[in-house]
């Protein structure tokens, strides 16, 4: 059985206890959608030791295990020859209605297979990780799982179309002006075309800047304030309300503080205005676009903004 994967979304786990990708010698609660604080000491099978079938401290290595001795684990006294011991399971052997090796009866459970109580011994192949084989679970340094890249994506989407909602009022003006002068600007392009004088600038007027770029700024500080309230106040946008997600300082858990909220969009909002500047823009609009696309590759799950800020999008 395969261990639970919270990002995983085409999979889902039933319920229950698993051993913790933080720490090996116990167990964590998994709710059926993510990793709970709830841990336990680890429980399954004890660990190999000595002959095969031979119970821990009791047999040296290389003697021979006694005909009736219970496979992985001790008996309170040895089993004379084609005896069992009330309640135990008979290696390879079945007398006076007892079950064989392998089998169940009365409620007794299958070597290797769960125990009274407990959920089964989760199994994994050399290599994998939790969830799909092979790939690995990433978690804050405390054991919170990050988000997947995809969820930041539309949140990100959801939350731009909130915040133009709200600068709409204060930019609707603004963005009527310049469409205007793009359309008059068309209108002349395609008059000039007609008359066979064709322009050879791609440039757009002077006055189109005067109305974008107030447009732009007043957006740009609607934006930041959103973010600064939602993130400070609540821990997460409410887009990344909708995808199940937080921002939270990598290394301490809770709402991040005003200034690590400041770095981390401060940051993508230099980035959008050094982008709008003529000559140097598509650099600074390469290295926005490479900022969105590093948690794809980055160990941590850290965009840019979120190195510089010190913060995690991690699941909730």
């Amino acid at each position: 059985m395969a261990r639970p994967l919270g990002d995983a979304l085409a999979v889902s786990y039933p319920a229950g206890w698993y051993d913790d990708p933080q720490d090996q010698t116990q167990q964590r609660y998994w709710d059926g959608d993510a990793w709970t604080d709830d841990r336990r000491p680890r429980q399954g099978p004890p660990p190999y030791q000595g002959q095969f079938g031979q119970p821990a401290g009791q047999q040296q290595f290389g003697q021979p295990m006694q005909h009736g001795q219970v496979y992985g684990g001790a008996q309170t006294a040895p089993a004379q020859y084609g005896q069992q011991q009330q309640g135990q399971p008979h290696y390879g052997q079945s007398q006076g209605g007892q079950p064989q090796y392998g089998q169940s009866q009365g409620g007794q459970q299958q070597y290797g297979q769960q125990y009274a109580g407990q959920h089964p011994y989760p199994q994994q192949q050399y290599g994998q990780g939790y969830g799909y084989p092979g790939q690995k679970v990433h978690t804050t340094p405390d054991g919170q799982q990050l988000s997947g890249w995809w969820r930041r994506v539309f949140a990100r989407i959801i939350d731009s179309i909130i915040v133009g909602i709200i600068g709409l009022p204060l930019t609707g003006y603004f963005y009527y002006q310049y469409v205007l002068v793009i359309w008059q600007y068309l209108e002349d392009t395609m008059d000039a075309a007609a008359a066979g004088t064709p322009t050879t600038t791609t440039a757009l007027p002077p006055e189109a800047y005067k109305w974008m770029v107030p447009a732009v700024l007043i957006g740009m500080v609607v934006s930041f304030v959103y973010e600064y309230l939602f993130l400070t106040k609540k821990g997460a946008t409410p887009g990344k309300m909708a995808l199940g997600i937080a921002v939270r300082l990598r290394d301490v858990p809770g709402l991040p503080p005003g200034q690590a909220v400041a770095k981390r969009y401060g940051f993508e909002i230099a980035l959008g205005v050094l982008g709008a500047i003529p000559l140097i823009g598509t650099l600074f609009g390469f290295l926005a676009l490479i900022n969105y696309l590093w948690p794809l590759w980055d160990d941590k799950k850290q965009a840019l903004h979120d190195k510089i800020a010190g913060t995690n999008v991690v699941r909730t």
